[in-house]
C-alpha cells in the first residue's frame, strides 16, 4: 500500500471521527433547543461519518474510492464476498440502514423520533469503530 493511500485512509477516518462527534454535539443542542433543523443536521453529519469510514475501508481493500452511494454499496457487497471479516460485520447492510434511517428519513423527510435518532447515532459511531478495527 502506497504512502498516499495510507494517508488518504487516515484522513477518511479522521473525518469520520470528527463528523460523528459533531453529530452528537449538534443532536444534543437540537434536543435541548427543540430545534428540528439541528437535529436533522446531526443525522446528516452522522451519515457523512459513515460515508467517510466506508471510503477508508473500501480504499484499504480495493485501492480505490467509490464515486457514488451505489458504487459504495456495490463495493461493500464485493468485499463481503471475499473477506469473511467484512461479511461477518455486515458493513453493506449497516451502511444501507444508516443511509435510510439517517439520510432519508430524518434529514430529507424530517421524521424526528428522538430516541430512534439517538440509537442511529450510536450505530453510526459503532460502524466507524468497526471499520477502524479492520483498517
Amino acid at each position: 500500500m502506497s504512502r498516499f493511500v495510507k494517508e488518504r485512509i487516515r484522513i477518511y477516518l479522521e473525518d469520520a471521527r470528527e463528523f460523528i462527534e459533531e453529530a452528537f454535539e449538534e443532536f444534543e443542542k437540537g434536543v435541548h433547543e427543540n430545534n428540528t433543523a439541528r437535529i436533522r443536521d446531526s443525522a446528516e453529519k452522522a451519515w457523512n461519518a459513515v460515508i467517510q469510514a466506508s471510503n477508508a475501508l473500501i480504499l484499504k481493500y480495493t485501492d480505490r474510492v467509490p464515486s457514488s452511494h451505489w458504487e459504495r454499496r456495490r463495493l461493500l457487497r464485493e468485499l463481503e464476498k471475499v473477506h469473511p471479516e467484512i461479511e461477518k460485520m455486515g458493513f453493506r447492510d449497516r451502511y444501507s440502514a444508516r443511509e435510510r434511517n439517517l439520510h432519508e428519513l430524518v434529514f430529507y423527510e424530517g421524521i424526528i423520533d428522538i430516541e430512534d435518532i439517538r440509537v442511529e447515532l450510536e450505530k453510526a459511531r459503532k460502524f466507524i469503530k468497526d471499520v477502524e478495527k479492520l483498517v
